[in-house]
């Protein structure tokens, strides 16, 4: 059968640009591709990229104090969200014409509107209909909303982009990486922020150490953070929104934020009508390979639920090409993802926690708190906080974390040499680099404790 495609994406993200655009220039593929919204996807759009601008610039007030405290008269007049928010715009569209061009440039041919599958072969876009030998569906993920009365007041991470004037004061529901950053970007801004948990401690996951030690930092620089609480209802009242916890307590608010995790952007695509598998929080089931159900229809990011990670995403992406346009079948190993959350102070990790590591056996756990030395002369209390986790026997390093300035930076660096396999020794024989933060990462010679 010939096919008007060897390859048509459904989704104009960061997976499946990156999909596209090398089976195109690299393998030599006919190559389709349909974006309903906008090109760059969660990531660049809504996601990643606005977050992190969002975060350098709520911690200029930070850096406005510290200044004074190294010498110089600097003043914070306040912080104008109307000059930032245009210009923030302005960089979003100059990288969604730079992915439109990545495609124009590899020869892949673009519509801009919803895909939709007929069967194993067989796009409808609209009223027309185009055929390809593979399919890979790339449509990531949405802000998922819980179900409380009132919950159309509230907004989603998509909204907070887009916010007219910044709220006084916000109530932020859930306590994951979206909930804590959004919590410390806002606090920044010198909006009045409230998190509230529903578990015993935020960024559920993570090494019970480094959760307690970034909340207790949140909270020195200003968050109220409620942990086991809920949220009973939302009412929309003359003084804002009026949140009741479960507890009956009542709170009013300018802006209540629900971010309490996201769902797989699957609806509406025809997959159940083409016989894929979808999984119950409505993510397309795959094999290792990410294959669904149907042979020739493939499946990566976020719609997969695997793991949500734009990195991944595009680390999927390349192995997709290799198993079907190189003849390599190749799998991704998610054991040692490095990832960070830009909360206020940053935390970065890698590889396993305390409580992941306990099967492995006898464990040595090697922690540091310190002050660094630029936070110290400027007078703020914030402390570092850094883990190693080594497996006693053979003094492999099992988990790399940090709660401190640049920790994401610092993790890529940890991760590259715990991916290889390095052990306690390598990190010893390391010589330090001085005065840095991350030189303790290869002082901590003696176990805090042994697990």
């Amino acid at each position: 059968m010939k096919f008007d495609y060897d390859l048509f994406v459904i989704g104009g993200g960061s997976g499946g640009v990156r999909a596209a655009r090398v089976a195109a220039t690299e393998a030599g593929a006919r190559v389709g591709l349909a974006e309903e919204d906008r090109y760059g996807g969660t990531c660049v759009i809504r996601g990643c990229v606005p977050k992190k601008l969002m975060v350098f610039a709520s911690e200029f007030s930070r850096h406005i104090e510290d200044a004074n405290a190294f010498g110089w008269s600097a003043q914070n007049d306040g912080f104008d969200w109307q000059s930032f928010r245009q210009k923030l715009h302005l960089e979003l569209e100059r990288l969604e014409t730079v992915y439109k061009n990545l495609l124009r440039n590899a020869g892949v041919e673009t519509f801009d509107q919803r895909a939709k599958l007929e069967d194993a072969h067989t796009v409808s876009l609209g009223e027309k209909r185009v055929t390809a030998r593979t399919i890979l569906v790339a449509t990531g993920g949405r802000p998922f909303k819980p179900d409380i009365p009132g919950i159309e007041n509230a907004l989603v991470s998509d909204d907070i982009f887009n916010l007219e004037e910044l709220p006084k004061s916000i109530a932020i529901i859930g306590g994951g990486y979206i909930a804590c950053e959004m919590a410390s970007i806002m606090s920044g801004f010198g909006v009045e922020t409230k998190l509230i948990y529903r578990g015993d401690q935020i960024l559920r996951g993570f090494d019970n150490e480094i959760r307690d030690h970034v909340a207790h930092e949140m909270s020195k620089n200003g968050i109220s953070i409620s942990l086991n609480a809920d949220i009973q209802r939302i009412n929309l009242t003359s003084n804002g929104l009026e949140i009741t916890e479960t507890s009956g307590r009542k709170q009013n608010f300018d802006q209540v934020l629900a971010a309490t995790g996201r769902m797989p952007n699957s609806d509406d695509l025809g997959l159940e009508k083409s016989g894929i598998e979808i999984g119950k929080k409505g993510e397309i089931l795959v094999d290792e390979y990410s294959k669904s159900s149907v042979g020739s229809v493939y499946a990566i990011g976020d719609v997969t639920d695997r793991s949500n990670l734009t990195p991944i995403a595009i680390r999927e992406a390349m192995s997709f090409i290799e198993t079907v346009f190189r003849d390599q079948p190749q799998k991704i190993d998610y054991d040692l993802i490095p990832t960070a959350v830009f909360t206020t102070p940053e935390v970065g990790t890698v590889g396993l926690s305390e409580q992941e590591a306990s099967k492995y056996g006898p464990l040595a756990i090697y922690t540091t708190k310190f002050k660094s030395m630029r936070e110290g002369f400027a007078g703020r209390e914030d402390r570092v906080f850094m883990k190693l986790i080594v497996e006693e026997q053979n003094q492999k390093v099992l988990g790399c974390h940090f709660v401190s300035p640049f920790a994401g930076e610092m993790v890529q660096l940890a991760a590259i040499a715990i991916t290889m396999g390095a052990t306690k020794l390598d990190f010893d024989k390391t010589i330090a680099v001085h005065p840095t933060i991350s030189e303790e990462l290869v002082t901590m010679r003696n176990p805090t404790r042994r697990a």
